[in-house]
């Protein structure tokens, strides 16, 4: 005999709130089992690939684990120094940055820079402010990237979960399916599948999608010679998963670095423009429709939404499994909705008598 309904939704209830009382608590020794999976995760479809081809399991993973590893120390030392590098030397070119603004302003806009003005003494405040600051602030943004995730404790952990989690990833699903509780394991598996869709088309096609728009982006800035290209196409290729958001900040970013070198010369700054925009078009007309899809289902302001509630409350854990949550829960928003529009809280007393007839 089944619980009643009352009593089910008591436990889970209980369960669900346990979990997110551990995800807060445990959030930073959660962090590298999460991306972990994470990481599992984008990578079972490529295994599945390679055991079609005759291989075991364990030969998908290695093949997986050996390119993964060849990957990762060729971005070491290829890309990482180069964009540390930049990011360091963009803190500390901004104090003359402004200070260029600043008389390019008062070349342009005599009268509104006025010497005594509020304005003018606001702007030189403002740049003394960075000079002394820039440094300051860089070094207490590595500081608390190096307090909140421990690099070295990250780089041996998360390898090991990966690995262990794609070698049984087909055993661990099987085995969470003989565990659903039989009444309710259809409806359950069903909406796994919708939700494992969603994620499938936007967290691996929005995935692939940030990769290529942010080498794009990185290499063509450098070949026009901004001086910043690497950093700024990185900016712009991590968060173009906010639809417009990343041409928004990366082209912001870009133009006015672009103005501040290539004063004058127009055709510079315009290729630079130009840059961005060809790959807005080719975003929206052919990598997210090709990889993404067109019905994920999840809209910016939600995924906005997800990011901000779940990074305030679960800090850098919140913000990893955000996406993931808000897929899920927009599936079951969906199947609610739907299941309230064949009761009779919705159809009413009619609209049952009409079903009946």
């Amino acid at each position: 005999m089944a619980l009643p309904v009352k009593d089910q939704l008591r436990y889970w209830g209980v369960a669900t709130a346990v979990f997110a009382l551990l995800l807060w608590a445990l959030g930073d020794v959660l962090l590298p089992f999460v991306i972990g999976g994470a990481i599992a995760y984008f990578l079972d479809p490529i295994a599945d690939r390679i055991e079609a081809l005759g291989l075991s399991r364990m030969a998908a993973t290695g093949i997986i684990t050996i390119v993964g590893v060849l990957g990762f120390l060729l971005i070491v030392l290829m890309v990482v120094p180069a964009l540390i590098t930049q990011l360091v030397d963009l803190v500390d070119v901004l104090p003359s940055l402004f200070q260029e603004l600043r008389g390019f302003i008062e070349r342009q806009f005599p009268s509104i820079l006025d010497t005594n003005s509020s304005s003018h003494q606001a702007l030189v405040s403002l740049g003394e402010t960075l000079k002394a600051k820039s440094g300051d602030v860089l070094q207490s943004v590595v500081a608390s990237l190096g307090s909140a995730i421990n690099v070295l404790f990250l780089l041996v952990i998360v390898p090991v979960v990966t690995v262990y989690m794609l070698l049984d990833w087909d055993r661990m699903t099987a085995r969470i399916g003989e565990l659903l509780p039989r009444d309710h394991a259809p409806t359950i598996k069903r909406l796994a599948g919708e939700i494992d869709d969603v994620l499938a088309s936007f967290v691996r096609g929005m995935g692939t999608v940030c990769l290529i728009l942010g080498t794009y982006y990185a290499v063509a800035l450098m070949v026009v010679g901004l001086q910043f290209g690497l950093i700024v196409g990185f900016i712009a290729g991590l968060v173009t998963f906010i639809p417009y958001l990343g041409a928004l900040i990366g082209g912001t970013l870009a133009i006015g670095l672009a103005l501040f070198q290539f004063w004058g010369d127009w055709i510079q700054i315009g290729l630079v423009a130009g840059i961005f925009a060809l790959g807005q078009v080719t975003e929206g007309n052919f990598l997210t429709p090709k990889l993404v899809g067109s019905s994920v289902g999840l809209h910016p302001v939600w995924l906005l939404l997800a990011l901000s509630v779940f990074g305030a409350l679960f800090g850098f854990v919140g913000m990893l499994v955000a996406v993931p949550v808000a897929a899920a829960l927009g599936v079951v928003a969906r199947f609610l909705t739907s299941v309230y529009l064949d009761s009779r809280l919705y159809t009413g007393i009619e609209g049952q008598q009409q079903e009946d007839e």
